[in-house]
């Protein structure tokens, strides 16, 4: 590709909203398909009911990131109105699958704060999951402040995915630390555990409620 090729593609994605946010959003399935796989081994390698819970948890939220970015493609075939039409209907319907797979919360939130989880991982999963976790809460969190102002459904509701997947990693690095500190099985972490894990969990079903509800305003 020439020089030239490039710097026009540069200028577009910085004139193109739209087009930042299906880009970032490619970069963000991308990611959290890794980190579902990275978890699913983790499940595998440890023995460890919690991480393939949110091996499955993460997939589900990559299929719902991956609807919106097929769906949003697929309008440049309709009309203007026809494409408002099928934006509302994907933009609710992936407004609900968000608020419905806070259930899937559930298990792995259960498994933390019961302590089943392995207790051998060691520093390098502790590592790469803060790693994660941090990049995602960046991300989201500026992503997240432009929601209002997209002017568009489709990029309010890849924002409003990514804002959960940062709080979900941040549920992930919880139960990772304590793994690595709480080396003895002991029950020293169950309040912290179930204390945080319950501030997180209340916080995402209230992100997916509020997002339920303004999911046509963007549009």
């Amino acid at each position: 590709m020439s020089r030239a090729s490039m710097g026009e593609l540069l200028r577009r994605y910085r004139r193109d909203s739209r087009l930042r946010a299906r880009v970032g959003a490619m970069g963000s399935l991308a990611a959290s398909t890794a980190f579902a796989l990275y978890n699913g081994i983790a499940g595998l390698v440890y023995h460890a009911p919690w991480n393939g819970s949110i091996c499955v948890y993460y997939l589900l939220l990559a299929g719902i990131r991956g609807y919106l970015l097929a769906s949003q493609r697929k309008l440049a075939g309709f009309s203007r109105p026809m494409a408002r039409q099928q934006e509302q209907r994907a933009c609710a319907i992936a407004a609900g699958a968000l608020l419905i797979l806070n259930l899937a919360l559930i298990a792995p939130i259960a498994l933390m704060v019961r302590m089943e989880r392995p207790v051998n991982m060691g520093l390098i999963p502790a590592i790469a999951t803060a790693a994660y976790a941090t990049w995602k809460i960046t991300l989201a969190s500026v992503r997240y402040r432009r929601r209002s102002h997209s002017g568009n459904g489709f990029t309010a509701q890849l924002r409003t995915v990514g804002l959960v997947d940062a709080l979900v990693s941040v549920l992930t690095l919880q139960n990772t630390l304590i793994m690595v500190k709480d080396e003895g099985g002991g029950r020293s972490m169950l309040t912290l555990a179930a204390l945080s894990s319950a501030a997180i969990f209340v916080g995402i079903v209230a992100i997916s409620l509020h997002n339920w509800k303004q999911r046509s305003k963007y549009i």
